[in-house]
């Protein structure tokens, strides 16, 4: 095996219920996770209940797809 090139740093803060900011390399703001329509309706959140944001696996997907 080689040497390590890169070693991401990232932090992430729970902010309450399902809201996570989570602080990346490169980026100035946080990057904002939560839950949106299904997603919160499986965890049982009612609109009104939850400001809508991404989901860590929209991120996931988008990686992948990039």
């Amino acid at each position: 095996m080689g040497d390590v090139v890169y070693r991401s740093h990232v932090e992430v803060d729970r902010a309450g219920g399902p809201l996570r900011y989570a602080r990346v390399p490169a980026e100035d703001a946080p990057v904002v996770f939560g839950v949106h329509s299904v997603v919160a309706a499986h965890y049982g959140l009612r609109e009104g209940q939850y400001q809508p944001h991404a989901t860590t696996l929209d991120y996931i997907v988008a990686a992948a797809a990039g």
